[in-house]
């Protein structure tokens, strides 16, 4: 098993990565100052193949499980969907020492801890990420959030957990596509900060989606390396954690405009980042080599790098101004200039996003 520390003085916690690990869970929650009570939240496809040996677990580590299933997707990841974890923690008599355990992905982890979050102004939160995705990104850090019609994650909060457990060997249930959606964020750590690992990447990333051991482990291992850096800087998006947003920008309004669900998050991701990667070779940024770079890794991780066509750029930018990255009326992307390096654009222009979603279209 390999650990991740993420220091952040009474808020810090630890990443547990391994294979077989969600039969440990009952004795790593035991080891926190948690109650007794806890709260299972997971989705319908994920809870009939995994919840009954966490539930297990925890029932052998001597915790009373009170588990709740949402359906699976996006479009469930809503106030609606909070209301009903609620109803469930209330009548279950969960209280300020209870924990909200989340078994999923990213929408699972984000509304489950949300309401952990929100449930009596805070209770213990334990992260239980079971795709890729989740268990490089969206499990670490902090963030929680549901979904507005109008806009991605707008109604959320910074809420760390009290522990995260990634079992490698979930991944092998995973379908391929989410697989691949994972990677997109895989890949931006690569890009934003980390050209060694951006570089092994290249020269692995068909092992990855074999699901080699070794290499899901390493993958995961350096995304949780490279994100903990990044939030033990700025915990709460003030400043330098933004650069995690590369491809998020554009991304997000795809994700909301074309409706949640018909595109992957890494999907609309992957999309986002060809736009950042036009803009930033129009303001001379980044050059066609290192362009050519991104992109070739994108296409072997088999991911988009054209923007949709039945999506107009009108609305996608109308989006984006009610993306909760813009602030003052000013859209903010991050643009890579190297494999490697990213920056923090303020201000960009309409008329350069345009010609970048364009540019984004026409491969």
């Amino acid at each position: 098993m390999k650990n991740v520390r993420i220091n952040l003085g009474r808020r810090s916690y630890r990443i547990a990565i391994g294979s077989g690990l969600l039969d440990r869970i009952g004795d790593m929650l035991a080891e926190l100052p948690v109650g007794r009570k806890v709260l299972l939240v997971t989705n319908t496809t994920v809870g009939a193949i995994y919840a009954g040996r966490v539930t297990g677990s925890l029932a052998q580590a001597g915790l009373e499980v009170f588990q709740v299933a949402i359906p699976d997707g996006e479009q469930y990841k809503t106030l609606s969907s909070a209301e009903l974890l609620y109803d469930r923690a209330f009548t279950a008599g969960l209280d300020r020492r209870s924990a909200v355990v989340a078994l999923g992905g990213g929408v699972v982890g984000d509304l489950a801890g949300f309401v952990a979050a929100t449930y009596m102004r805070g209770v213990p939160f334990v992260q239980v990420p079971t795709t890729l995705l989740a268990q490089v990104d969206s499990s670490v850090g902090g963030k929680v959030a549901v979904n507005h019609p109008r806009g991605k994650n707008i109604i959320g909060a910074f809420y760390q957990p009290a522990l995260v457990v990634s079992d490698t060997a979930a991944l092998d249930t995973l379908p391929r596509r989410e697989l691949r959606s994972g990677l997109a964020e895989v890949i931006k750590y690569g890009i934003i900060g980390d050209a060694s690992f951006f570089t092994w990447l290249e020269d692995n990333i068909h092992q990855v989606l074999a699901l080699e051991p070794g290499a899901l482990a390493h993958v995961i291992e350096q995304s949780c390396i490279n994100k903990a850096r990044v939030v033990e800087q700025d915990e709460t998006e003030q400043g330098t954690r933004a650069i995690l947003n590369l491809g998020h920008t554009v991304g997000h309004a795809i994700e909301a405009l074309a409706g949640y669900g018909r595109y992957s998050h890494g999907e609309a991701v992957a999309m986002g980042t060809a736009v950042a990667i036009h803009l930033g070779m129009d303001l001379g940024m980044l050059s066609r080599e290192a362009a050519r770079r991104i992109k070739n890794l994108l296409h072997k991780a088999g991911l988009p790098t054209t923007v949709p066509p039945g999506l107009a750029t009108r609305d996608i930018i109308t989006a984006m101004y009610g993306d909760k990255k813009t602030v003052g009326g000013a859209i903010t992307f991050i643009i890579p200039v190297d494999t490697g390096r990213a920056v923090i654009h303020r201000r960009t222009s309409e008329e350069r996003i345009r010609q970048a979603i364009a540019a984004a279209r026409a491969q």
